[in-house]
């Protein structure tokens, strides 16, 4: 039977870049599979002249004085820029592991016998779990995220 564990939306902006949020739910003893679903919106920043102008502040603050101009008449090469989110999930007794995957929907599977690539598989320990959004990268506005997590017996 799967049982809806946690279920949490939320929307954080440029200045958010560089944090963490973490999400804390419960988990019973007889839960043998989790299956995380994830997703944010939007991935890219449709802005061109936006984009130009962040981009061109990177290369100010990133490159050296003597390299400055040539990056810069480059700048077309740095687009699309793109949020980037990833998830990692921790149990009440050990790290299980982190998905720094670029699809802004994800489907992630943690159990006893599987788990998805960059996770854990193994016992699930009953108590508290969780669950941390690490937003790398918010370059538009806003961006909009939803995160859902089922429990399996």
């Amino acid at each position: 039977m799967k049982k809806l564990v946690l279920d949490v939306q939320g929307q954080v902006a440029p200045v958010c870049s560089r944090s963490h949020i973490t999400y804390r739910f419960p988990l019973g003893e007889r839960v043998r599979k989790l299956t995380i679903h994830f997703a944010y919106e939007p991935k890219n920043m449709d802005d061109k002249d936006q984009a130009k102008a962040l981009i061109m502040d990177s290369i100010a603050k990133y490159t050296e004085p003597e390299h400055a101009e040539r990056v810069q008449a480059k700048w077309e090469s740095f687009l699309p820029l793109k949020n980037l989110i990833t998830v990692s999930v921790d149990d009440p007794v050990s790290h299980r592991g982190a998905g720094h995957r670029h699809d802004p929907e994800q489907v992630l599977v943690i159990a006893e016998a599987e788990a998805s690539p960059g996770f854990v598989q193994g016992p699930m320990p009953a108590g508290l779990w969780d669950v941390t959004l690490s937003m790398h990268a918010v370059v538009t506005d806003s961006c909009r995220y939803t995160l859902q997590i089922w429990g399996e017996e």
